[in-house]
């Protein structure tokens, strides 16, 4: 079976955005043996979308449009493609009711256009919304079935994951079983990785692909034709050799997996607290912590100390050892995590402190950072990253952050025993 993604969106066509739902639709498809061989991107010209449908029936039985199921004037979506498949749309009554009953609970008002994230195709099926107000739709016309899925990332997620996906596994059972697993790691090189991953897995029947995300990459392994019961095992095997092997880069299996989400629950389970200074991450680490349900049994506040005067003012560091060191050390660093804690109170306090450029700090180049976790009973440990400062002053925030969670899980997976909390 042929596929084709078509992702909708002026701001896709003039590279305003990053287009990572066509990423995410695909891998997920890829998972029922569904290749999207053909994707597009056309702006929200209804014209456009028509066409860009059209060329896809000629050559694909399943394509899918995503965004523009917006309220607004631009959000031509739904009505191109059911024009462009010779079909009214529906309003789905029930869905209308909820929409009225949800933007009144918010005191947000009632806009007329609201309704139009009510409609369907007709004869099709609406896709549930988990996490916003527009409808999706799943229609066969002739040869070819085609979804119509909303734009927003958080919202195309939920409907693909929620929805979606569930009735495609109904509506087009895989020619081949496929058993997969997920894994998931972070400071490696996706080639190096790979390249040592592909090695390790020698002969086994077991095929591993990649997928790099901002602040991890996870791996997939794939058996193919076999049951469950036989999959099983050579999937654990696989899994056993990758680990051994890259088991300092590795924080765990399974879908939903965060690095974050690892730390937080070896914090709880460990009945420890945390708490962090933050010079060049501006609090990235802390809100990355936070947005972990149950962040709160573990962290309880923590400081961002941008500024000398505010390292000092703020978790005591020496006046005299900035001075004497600079902001950009590992000295600073080693004081400001030991400070939070101090000053907070926590079993653990780590710190950031370094050049996320573009110009350089104290004679170092974008890209030097110091860290330092210090726990309570034992001496800070500070280190040096040097990552690569031609990436940019957010990259370079990111990967600080990922390093020391990254440093933290191991740390506490040693002191559990458990190798993939």
């Amino acid at each position: 079976m042929e596929v084709e993604i078509i992702s909708v969106g002026n701001e896709l066509v003039l590279g305003q955005i990053v287009n990572t739902n066509v990423a995410y639709l695909a891998d997920q498809l890829r998972q029922l043996n569904l290749v999207a061989h053909y994707q597009t991107t056309v702006d929200d010209e209804p014209a456009r979308i028509e066409a860009a449908l059209k060329t896809a029936r000629t050559r694909a039985q399943l394509v899918f449009v995503c965004g523009g199921l917006g309220p607004t004037a631009d959000d031509q979506t739904m009505p191109s493609v059911a024009r462009g498949l010779g079909r009214k749309l529906v309003l789905d009554e029930d869905h209308w009711q909820a929409i009225q009953r949800l933007l009144k609970q918010r005191a947000a008002g009632m806009p007329a256009e609201n309704i139009r994230q009510a409609y369907y195709i007709e004869g099709g099926q609406p896709l549930a919304n988990p996490a916003g107000l527009a409808l999706g739709a799943l229609v066969t016309v002739g040869e070819t079935t085609v979804g119509v899925l909303p734009g927003p990332p958080r919202e195309f997620k939920a409907m693909v994951d929620q929805s979606l996906v569930p009735e495609l596994k109904r509506r087009f059972p895989a020619a081949k079983q496929v058993t997969s697993r997920l894994l998931h790691f972070a400071g490696r090189p996706e080639s190096l990785l790979m390249d040592e991953i592909t090695a390790v897995l020698g002969d086994l029947p077991v095929v591993a692909t990649s997928y790099v995300q901002p602040d991890e990459i996870q791996v997939r392994l794939r058996v193919d034709d076999r049951p469950d019961a036989a999959a099983a095992p050579l999937l654990d095997q696989a899994t056993r050799r990758i680990v051994a092997k890259e088991g300092a880069y590795y924080f765990g299996s399974g879908e939903g997996v965060t690095l974050a989400g690892q730390v937080v629950k070896l914090l709880a389970a460990a009945k420890l607290t945390i708490t962090a200074a933050e010079s060049l991450t501006g609090g990235l680490f802390q809100s990355t912590l936070c947005g972990v349900s149950g962040a709160s049994k573990v962290f309880a506040g923590g400081f961002v100390t941008y500024a000398a005067r505010a390292k000092t003012k703020l978790v005591g560091v020496p006046a005299e050892l900035i001075a004497e060191h600079g902001v950009v050390s590992a000295e600073t660093a080693a004081a400001m995590a030991t400070g939070a804690r101090e000053t907070i109170g926590a079993d653990l306090g780590v710190a950031f402190t370094g050049v996320a450029g573009p110009d350089p700090l104290e004679g170092q180049p974008a890209g030097t950072v110091y860290v330092a976790i210090a726990q309570a009973g034992q001496p800070a440990a500070a280190w040096r990253l040097d990552l690569a400062g031609y990436r940019g002053r957010q990259v370079i925030r990111q990967q600080s952050v990922t390093r020391v969670l990254l440093a933290l899980y191991r740390r506490l997976r040693e002191k559990t025993g458990n190798a993939d909390s």
